[in-house]
């Protein structure tokens, strides 16, 4: 029996909150421990979010599907998986989710001088993604973070999707093979943007971070962290549908 729509975005809530901590947490929190250099924090990240995301998506799959990202939720809309009128409330669980879980990050970060300094520094700004500098440790240019982030989203729809079809043999697998994708997505493109390939990832840090002078621009830039995802899932959903087997 199917959950109901409230269930589901309860699910949806919880697992983006449980995306929020582990990938803003680790990004925030493993910020100058002393013996960690840049190599280690990225695995430490990476690890962090793949394996985050593997058990929140056996946890929560069965009742929502566990997309946890709006990009997922348009590209199963648009792959027939669940109906136009739960894409909304899904989307609304989900950055409601993520903006609590940064608050929450923001909330330990206050706890320590060292941390709150970090969590808030223009280069971090509580997670958040940039381009041109803004989060980009090598200055990456507009064009090309917008290139990386439908690529890149792209790949993760497309697993989600063809992982998860109904009359395949690996929907027991679904949940290793996304948390392995993000795991990877992230080790290629954290240095290039801090990764988002998730607009709900992206908009919690934008959220908190614009409330400081400093930290406004992760706000501004954060049109392309929903754009570009978005992009991306919808290709990925019409690349499921050619992929089909036929009758």
């Amino acid at each position: 029996m199917q959950s109901s729509l409230a269930q589901r975005c309860l699910a949806e809530f919880l697992g983006t909150f449980g995306l929020l901590i582990a990938v803003a947490g680790a990004a925030v929190f493993t910020l100058n421990i002393p013996g960690v250099d840049a190599t280690t924090r990225l695995l430490m990240i990476a690890l962090s979010i793949g394996f985050g995301v593997a058990a929140l998506v056996w946890a929560f799959g069965d009742v929502s599907g566990g997309h946890f990202n709006p990009a997922i939720t348009v590209g199963a809309w648009l792959a027939g998986r669940i109906s136009a009128r739960d894409v909304l409330p899904y989307v609304l669980s989900q950055l409601a989710g993520a903006v609590v879980a940064v608050a929450v990050i923001a909330g330990v970060a206050h706890g320590s001088n060292t941390l709150w300094a970090a969590a808030t520094g223009r280069s971090v700004a509580f997670a958040s993604q940039g381009y041109a500098g803004n989060g980009s440790p090598y200055t990456v240019a507009l064009g090309s973070v917008f290139l990386l982030e439908v690529v890149m989203t792209f790949l993760l729809v497309t697993v989600v999707l063809l992982a998860t079809r109904s009359d395949g043999s690996t929907q027991n697998l679904a949940a290793a093979g996304v948390g392995l994708t993000l795991t990877m997505i992230h080790l290629v493109s954290l240095a290039i943007d801090g990764t988002s390939v998730n607009p709900a990832r992206s908009f919690g840090p934008a959220i908190m971070a614009a409330f400081f002078p400093a930290d406004r621009w992760a706000i501004t830039q954060d049109w392309l962290f929903w754009v570009a995802p978005i992009l991306g899932g919808i290709l990925a959903a019409l690349v499921e549908r050619a992929l089909r087997p036929r009758a």
